[in-house]
């Protein structure tokens, strides 16, 4: 999930005000600072994440996080950190969430999640070894690419169009 919004200005400490910004395309009102000559705006755009579909020998590795209830799994996600691009980002997260050096494969898509205000970059890796979980997962589980299949949101998506692709 996003941050909450800002009730104050992190600039001055004024309390944001909902209100109309000439040329936001959204509209909608936003959280701003009504002090003269402040101008601060909280836009609350979306965070960048990255998502592995990250397939071995043995199937494609779903992972659970810590929290999460007994039978969510999902794909290997991350934020993107500032000064990675997106691809070293992904291979990042497969290396901290599993333990595992991966090798980029094909870009899969970008993908909206609005309910946590994330807009998903996916890619397919391949990795072999054994898996080490990192600090924020759970569990792991390998689903032979024949069995699996995507669900109706957010990093499913991703695992829908790669299954198509494969399907040729």
């Amino acid at each position: 999930m996003s941050d909450p919004p800002f009730r104050f200005c992190p600039r001055c400490a004024t309390p944001l005000a909902p209100r109309e910004i000439a040329g936001d395309d959204a509209a909608r009102p936003r959280l701003a600072c009504p002090a003269l000559g402040c101008g601060f705006v909280y836009w609350d755009n979306p965070v960048p994440v990255v998502a592995a579909i990250v397939e071995r020998p043995d199937g494609v590795v779903l992972v659970r996080s810590k929290g999460w209830p007994e039978t969510w799994f999902g794909l290997v996600t991350g934020f993107l950190e500032r000064g990675e691009s997106p691809e070293e980002g992904v291979l990042r997260e497969v290396a901290e969430e599993l333990g595992l050096v991966a090798t980029l494969g094909d870009f899969v898509g970008v993908y909206p999640f609005h309910q946590a205000n994330q807009i998903i970059m996916a890619w397919h890796v391949r990795a072999e070894g054994e898996v080490r979980l990192g600090d924020e997962l759970a569990a792991f589980k390998s689903i032979p690419v024949e069995r699996l299949r995507p669900w109706p949101f957010a990093t499913g998506d991703a695992v829908r169009d790669w299954l198509a692709r494969r399907r040729g």
